[in-house]
């Protein structure tokens, strides 16, 4: 049970930031007496907030100061390794091949494309950059061509707190048509031309209804077609690969019901495809006269089913790829004659290739013992070609252009460095660390070549563990900053995420997610076992949900770690999960738990890391938000900070920095990005006492 502390200087600081007021605010809840010193945090308008947020960043810029040097350097760095002058490999779209390409100096994408052949005139038909100019932010929440080319969709924001427009654009005179305020992502065209659906959310941000418009009329005469009432579920809408229908979603942790409309008749009542059943998630492709549902229908691992369209209910489903406890089904892409489906076995993606009925099965060999590989840019349904991205935490990204028929595999781009870079030079290792329950935790590691392993290397120990999320080992050119002045680079795949398969993820979540907690533990400490590193040369390092990991490991085991940084991080769990009108809170009490249930609130509780900071000695921390944070609200890591200050015995440095005009993935452009990455690492740097080091 939390309660009031005294707000007293940690005795071996010389200074301290400017203190956060007490003002506590007293809860009571299953009989226990909450006591929040610091509630006060989430008066975004309040200018004694915004004063104190300022005060923080001023401290933490002072106290950084001696890391200039080294911050513009290590930019530097990951600037050269980036291509800035580049183009993507062009997708093929109804007739036309569409591309990004960035220009040096410039922070944002030019969208273009061309009909036809790419040696066809090329179209730019829209510049982020020029959408961007004067903007502190500038995301897109989605962009949508219409069939026949003529019509764009570009979803903006620029609050950095997901607040959408939606612009219709006429491509052929450049001139803004329709503007919609307050949308949401997700948008679908109709076969005509003039019809599209598109989403809007409620007071939480939880995208609830689907409406149609049509280009050029008055939003009032719009029709809602679809409004999804229970809070835990999202709806959303998107286009079949197929063109024929239109799906609208309605998915939540633990069920599924996806609806279908015909793209040749816009104004079709939905229908159900599967109606929703506790406990049963599912996803649906189109492959031609037939339905394939991806789900976990008496299949823990999932299986793939297929439904004739006439008749797409559960009675007519009948297995396609039948559930296999040690596989993991990870989805699937339906095109006209071929069938891929991604899995998951041994911890690692492969692809599986199959006719339209399951037959002549192969899969896609890859040469590393570790790496990641995704599907990406398959716009088209009749194609024999089958794009994906390769990359290993030694080799560049890759995309290869794979013919389903003849299995010849083409080489398409490789990512370029143009500062130089030599795979030789470095090696990618794997191990696996004991944990609770007999499980063995896999964690991938890139080191310079013939690493010793003497204690003596400071490493760098990064994991996410929540939502079923894989952290797949693959390459960031950004990291070989630190692996050139002497880091190890680990990944720890721990449960919450899905690496080793559904039951992976199921134990890691509810009233399991201390395992993912645990987990980290394990694999910090079977790295020091091996003498990968040692506790006063480990970082530790994770984001949103990844941060909840640091606020908990922090307060589990903070001799275990010299240093924490802790991005953007969900710290603040019970009064978050209390707050319903809060994003994401609702739909996620099937991830974390409810708190007005007695049960669940003593578990969360027991590890909430706000609710745990105590009176001890706490490893250095850097801790990072945004004020427009819509996912993590910035006030949860301010509270954390300020909770610890007052709190904790030692007088390590405990920095929070906060992006006044970013979002959860703090600034929007691609070089503020890079300094934003340059600030951490020189944190962990100056935490190992390397501050001074340059690349040998």
């Amino acid at each position: 049970m939390a309660t009031a502390v005294a707000l007293v200087p940690a005795p071996v600081a010389a200074q301290q930031p400017p203190a956060a007021r007490i003002i506590p605010r007293v809860d009571t809840l299953h009989g226990d007496v909450r006591v929040d010193n610091y509630f006060w945090l989430r008066e975004k308008t309040n200018p004694e907030v915004i004063s104190y947020l300022e005060a923080e960043n001023r401290w933490t810029e002072e106290h950084t100061a001696h890391t200039a040097a080294l911050r513009e350097r290590l930019y530097q760095e990951m600037l050269g390794r980036i291509k800035e002058t580049d183009a993507a490999v062009p997708v093929r779209d109804h007739g036309w091949w569409y591309y990004t390409r960035t220009e040096q100096g410039k922070a944002y994408p030019i969208f273009c494309r061309r009909r036809g052949t790419m040696e066809a005139p090329e179209e730019v038909y829209f510049d982020q950059n020029q959408a961007a100019a004067g903007k502190p932010f500038h995301a897109l929440g989605g962009m949508d061509v219409s069939p026949d080319g003529r019509w764009l969709l570009v979803l903006e924001d620029t609050t950095a707190f997901r607040e959408y427009t939606l612009y219709v654009r006429d491509l052929e005179s450049g001139a803004v048509v329709d503007q919609l305020v307050g949308v949401w992502n997700g948008t679908a065209w109709a076969d005509d031309n003039r019809t599209f659906f598109y989403m809007t959310a409620d007071s939480a941000k939880r995208g609830n209804a689907v409406w149609r418009h049509v280009v050029g009329t008055p939003r009032e005469s719009d029709v809602k077609v679809f409004q999804e009432d229970d809070v835990l579920n999202n709806a959303g809408v998107f286009r079949s690969r197929s063109g024929k229908y239109v799906f609208i979603t309605a998915d939540g942790f633990t069920s599924s019901e996806w609806r279908a409309i015909p793209s040749a008749d816009p104004t079709a009542a939905p229908r159900v495809l599967a109606p929703r059943r506790a406990g049963v998630e599912y996803s649906v492709e189109h492959a031609g006269d037939f339905f394939l549902f991806y789900t976990n229908d008496r299949a823990t691992n999932f299986r793939l089913v297929r439904a004739p369209e006439q008749d797409p209910s559960p009675a007519a489903w009948r297995d396609w790829l039948p559930h296999r406890p040690d596989v993991f089904v990870e989805g699937v892409d339906a095109f006209e004659n071929h069938i891929v489906v991604s899995e998951r076995s041994g911890g690692l993606r492969r692809l599986r290739v199959s006719d339209r009925d399951g037959r002549n099965a192969h899969y896609i060999s890859f040469p590393e013992a570790a790496y990641g590989v995704f599907p990406t840019g398959n716009a088209e349904y009749a194609t024999e070609t089958f794009r994906f991205s390769y990359s290993s935490m030694q080799t560049p990204t890759a995309v290869y252009d794979y013919n389903l028929r003849t299995r010849a595999r083409e080489l398409r781009k490789q990512q370029e460095i143009p500062s130089g870079y030599d795979p030789t030079r470095y090696e990618v290792r794997r191990i696996m660390a004991p944990s609770t329950g007999g499980v063995r935790v896999p964690v991938s590691l890139l080191a310079r070549k013939g690493v010793r392993l003497d204690g003596s290397n400071p490493l760098l120990l990064y994991a996410y563990g929540s939502y079923g999320a894989t952290m797949e080992p693959t390459f960031n050119s950004a990291v070989l900053s630190l692996v050139d002045r002497g880091f190890v680079y680990a990944i720890a795949h721990i449960r919450g995420g899905q690496e080793m398969g559904r039951q992976w993820y199921d134990d890691g979540k509810m009233m399991k997610k201390k395992n993912t907690f645990v987990d980290f533990i394990a694999a910090a400490e079977e790295l020091v076992r091996l003498k990968y590193t040692r506790p006063d040369r480990l970082v530790a390092n994770g984001g949103s949900a990844g941060g909840l990991l640091m606020g908990a490991v922090a307060n589990m085991r903070p001799d275990l770690f010299r240093a924490i940084v802790a991005d953007v991080p969900f710290v603040d769990v019970i009064n978050t999960m209390l707050d319903a009108s809060l994003p994401l809170t609702a739909q996620e009490w099937e991830q974390w738990g409810n708190p007005n249930k007695v049960d669940e609130y003593r578990y969360m509780l027991s590890y909430s890391p706000y609710d745990n900071v105590a009176a001890k000695n706490y490893p250095w921390l850097l801790v990072t938000t945004s004020l427009n944070d819509s996912q993590v609200m910035y006030f949860e890591p301010a509270k954390w900070v300020a909770k610890l200050r007052a709190t904790k015995t030692d007088g390590n440095p405990l920095l929070l920095k906060t992006n006044m005009a970013g979002g959860h993935g703090g600034s929007s452009g691609r070089y503020d990005r890079l300094r934003e990455a340059a600030f951490r690492y020189a944190f962990m740097l100056d935490a190992v006492g390397l501050a001074g080091s340059a690349v040998p």
